[in-house]
């Protein structure tokens, strides 16, 4: 039997030893960048979500954007039409800005979109948010931060739509009921149950959707 030199055994095993360090090293490497691209995509991801305003789209929250919609007449079967909708059912076509049109129904209102902004407050939150159209995805991110405003967005992500959450967007939208069930500004309104079985419906029908 030939036995090999103890130095040249040492050598030998030192050198496996390289080897295989250098392996798990480069597979660590190798690792660290997949997740590091991995990290970066989904930063991107986020980035490019949070482009246009800064609020998520959670079933919830987009639920509670919808019940506004059904509350303000605007809901249109939830079609994009709802965000062309003028104060009193009339429609406009060009939406790079507000319109800025008073209509004359029951009352006098310039109130236009799917959450009915009054055009100088339009004015004031697309400019917090940097918003550049009236298209959809810019009127829904003003809705939130008006909802935010009113203190009720924590709420409705906690314990979804509320009577408390309710009674604190009543004074944002006339449609909505204060704790006594009746509009902030005397105006036609829609009840307690009416809008939490809307919710309630729509968020499901979201979820299954998911």
């Amino acid at each position: 039997m030939h036995l090999l030199p103890v130095a040249g055994v040492i050598g030998t095993v030192l050198v496996t030893g390289q080897a295989l360090q250098a392996e798990r090293s480069d597979g660590r490497l190798a690792q660290a960048e997949a997740v590091k691209a991995h990290l970066q995509a989904e930063d991107q991801s986020v980035r490019a979500e949070l482009s246009v305003g800064h609020y998520r789209i959670t079933p919830e929250r987009r639920a509670l954007l919808n019940t506004i919609r059904y509350a303000e007449g605007t809901w249109k079967d939830g079609k994009d039409l709802g965000y062309k909708t003028l104060y009193g059912g009339g429609q406009f076509a060009d939406l790079s800005r507000h319109p800025d049109r008073v209509v004359v129904k029951r009352y006098a209102s310039a109130a236009a979109g799917a959450y009915q902004f009054l055009p100088s407050t339009w004015r004031i939150v697309a400019t917090e948010l940097q918003l550049t159209s009236f298209e959809p995805k810019h009127q829904d991110q003003a809705a939130l931060r008006l909802i935010e405003r009113r203190g009720a967005l924590e709420e409705v992500d906690s314990n979804g739509l509320t009577k408390t959450a309710m009674h604190r967007l009543a004074p944002e939208w006339a449609s909505f009921p204060t704790h006594a069930g009746s509009s902030a500004y005397g105006q036609p309104v829609k009840s307690h149950a009416e809008l939490a079985k809307f919710y309630s419906d729509n968020l499901r029908q979201i979820r299954l959707g998911a």
